[in-house]
């Protein structure tokens, strides 16, 4: 063999010998045996809580192993910490950034191995690798610039590229398209593949099917803390990789009941908010989905907000069951029985800090006597937690405790307490895993049956595709085209939301 040439079968990157981990009360790693394969995308799949992300930090030595071993390189490795795993060449980019943002581009991929001599160091010798490493990941930004000022998907590039730093062999995502449009996402396949091309193994955790099947070369199902099965991805197809994930068939991850629809409920004219929000005018009616579609910036959140009052609109009429509305914030919208699961569930729609039982009420509090009425209060979360499967030992536990999809179902517990009559759903299965997803949009399909008016805006098509009666398109702040069921296609959609011609364009 060359000297230079990859062996035929090279030897795992990483290998997992009888891997465990406990918390007090919990086991979220149980003996896993596993071999990661060198310049290949090894997916893990799995409902939030199956042990992904713990099994993740044993890895990066974010935490120290209760049982097994780790072997990278053939070698064993013992618990040192992150840096030991740095020094392995072994990097995670979280789905929250670790990122200075007051620092430059250049100093946050230098942090901890600055160049320089006698305590100097050199800013010119870190500007010059930090070029090296934004053209490995396709940035093109100045390494002065300040992290702070870089886009969501730009700062990812520093993440991946300060990984690279560390001359890593194994990279380990977590949930990276989660803040990225469609177009951002595809750039990150292209580096990625370009990782492994040099013989990277990249780890991958993603709650979205569809990236599974277009980025992972093999598939680690997670369930309660184990390994259910690890497969090659295209043994797969996706009802099969839901049931290994859930545990149980899942006939329909979009469980809608298509019904002809009663009157109009709500009603929009020419409603505009400056150039976010132009001239918008549509209907739906009772037992309805209507599906908001559009690329990032194209004003579909704006236009929720603007009926809502959130940001209350600058011209325009909306109209509730004949009755015309004068909206000047969002009590007076939750007043007339509109309401908006918003989009950033942890800065907008909760707070995180108080319990499910606070939350839930916010919108419509309980009151005797002048006081808030604490039996009401948590009888009513314990109704509602009882309701929505709601995972949470007690009404009291702060929300910030809980995975994204149990704080989505806490957001959807509160409009449904207000009796709502229209409710816009804003990306409602982003961070959400498949079974979550799946009671979030059986619930949806509930409200339908039972009359209520309902906007779904997503920029995941197939959820649009699944569960809307109709689509409507924006692009640049206005509704640009309406696509009925009859109608439905990705292609067509696409080519509204971004001016193309018959799709071709």
């Amino acid at each position: 063999m060359a000297p230079n040439a990859r062996p035929e079968h090279p030897p795992p990157a990483v290998v997992l010998r009888g891997l465990a981990k406990r918390f007090p009360g919990v086991a979220a790693v149980s003996d896993v045996d596993l071999e990661i394969q060198p310049g290949a995308v090894h997916v893990f799949a799995g409902e939030n809580g199956a042990g992904k992300s713990t099994l993740m930090k044993l890895i990066a030595q974010i935490e120290p192993p209760s049982a097994g071993r780790i072997e990278v390189d053939g070698a064993a490795v013992h618990y040192q910490g992150p840096g030991q795993a740095r020094r392995l060449g072994i990097a995670m980019v979280h789905q929250e950034f670790a990122l200075a943002p007051d620092l430059s581009v250049a100093e946050n991929l230098s942090i901890g191995q600055e160049p320089g001599r006698f305590g100097w160091i050199s800013r010119g010798a870190e500007r010059r690798a930090a070029d090296a490493l934004l053209r490995t990941v396709g940035l093109d930004v100045h390494p002065g610039q300040r992290v702070g000022r870089l886009s969501t998907a730009e700062q990812q590039r520093v993440e991946l590229a300060k990984a690279l730093a560390v001359d890593a062999g194994v990279l380990i995502l977590d949930e990276p398209t989660a803040s990225l449009t469609e177009q951002q996402a595809r750039e990150l396949f292209a580096i990625i593949r370009t990782l492994t091309a040099r013989g990277i193994a990249v780890l991958y955790i993603s709650h979205r099917l569809d990236e599974i099947f277009e980025i992972g070369d093999t598939v680690t199902v997670m369930r309660d803390g184990s390994v259910v099965a690890t497969k090659p991805v295209a043994d797969l197809d996706e009802n099969r990789l839901v049931g290994l994930m859930v545990g149980r068939d899942v006939a329909n991850l979009y469980p809608r009941t298509f019904r002809e629809p009663g009157a109009v409920r709500l009603s929009v004219r020419g409603l505009s908010r400056g150039t976010a929000v132009r001239d918008a005018s549509f209907d739906v009616r009772a037992g309805e989905v209507v599906g908001l579609a559009g690329l990032v910036g194209a004003g579909r959140t704006e236009l929720a907000r603007a009926v809502f009052g959130a940001e209350p609109p600058h011209a325009g009429t909306v109209t509730l069951d004949g009755t015309e509305l004068r909206i000047r914030g969002p009590a007076d919208a939750i007043a007339a029985g509109i309401g908006y699961l918003t989009e950033s569930r942890k800065t907008d729609g909760l707070a995180l800090q108080l319990g499910l039982d606070k939350n839930v009420t916010l919108a419509r509090l309980p009151m005797r006597a002048g006081l808030i009425d604490l039996g009401a209060e948590r009888r009513t979360a314990e109704r509602e937690r009882d309701r929505l499967r709601i995972r949470v030992p007690r009404v009291g536990r702060p929300v910030q405790l809980l995975s994204g999809g149990n704080q989505q179902k806490v957001v959807l517990a509160r409009w449904l307490e207000t009796g709502a009559d229209v409710l816009f759903f804003d990306e409602p299965g982003r961070g959400m895993d498949v079974g979550a997803k799946s009671e979030m949009f059986q619930q949806v399909d509930a409200l339908a049956a039972d009359g209520r008016a309902i906007v779904l805006i997503s920029s995941y098509l197939p959820e649009l595709l699944n569960m809307c009666d109709r689509i409507l398109v924006m692009r640049a702040g206005r509704i640009v085209g309406e696509v009925a069921r009859a109608d439905f296609s990705e292609e067509r959609i696409v080519a509204l939301a971004t001016g193309a011609k018959d799709g071709h364009e």
